[in-house]
């Protein structure tokens, strides 16, 4: 498995290449839901295959939602303690984009600290059928994480894990720029 990861304040921040579905040692994944959290395509509709059909009816109480919000439910069948469930921006629709995507992250990382995670897995939100592009959206996402890993109290973990390896490479140059900055 291929890693890359840089620790800010008490937190690491790490990138992997891999199945969000996969992270056993995350006590929360986030998925890249729909408004109306229910089984989509891509990432939502792998948590939701991973998870069972008690995921999406406990999540459909729980919406709509707009984007940059996040709701928290239970994981069910996934090997982790819940599921963050965020809406990412449509790119160019649903503007401001950037700061839309940033809340997806501050949001889930709020969520956690007020349930005392300590680990949370991302995928890249909003960068396949929303259409962001990777390249901007890996330095919104990690530079939003960055910004606020100071304040966690609880999550010691952040995990971004990409599908493919352009992504991988995306998101590695965006967290090492963290560090240049």
């Amino acid at each position: 498995m291929r890693k890359e990861q840089i620790l800010h304040g008490d937190a690491h921040l790490e990138v992997i290449q891999g199945d969000i579905v996969q992270q056993p040692d995350m006590d929360a994944i986030a998925n890249a839901a729909n408004a109306f959290l229910r089984i989509g395509g891509g990432v939502a509709g792998a948590i939701h295959k991973a998870a069972g059909t008690e995921l999406e009816k406990e999540a459909i109480t729980k919406g709509p939602i707009k984007p940059g919000e996040a709701i928290i439910t239970k994981a069910y069948n996934l090997p982790n303690k819940h599921v963050i469930h965020v809406l990412g921006p449509v790119y160019d629709r649903d503007v401001p984009h950037d700061k839309l995507l940033a809340r997806c992250y501050t949001n889930a990382l709020n969520l956690c600290e007020e349930y005392k995670l300590k680990s949370i897995a991302f995928p890249a939100i909003s960068t396949g059928v929303f259409g962001y592009p990777v390249e901007e959206a890996s330095q919104v996402a990690l530079q939003a994480i960055y910004d606020k890993m100071p304040e966690l109290k609880s999550v010691k973990t952040i995990r971004m894990v990409v599908w493919t390896d352009r992504d991988y490479h995306e998101h590695v140059n965006a967290l090492l720029n963290l560090e240049k900055s």
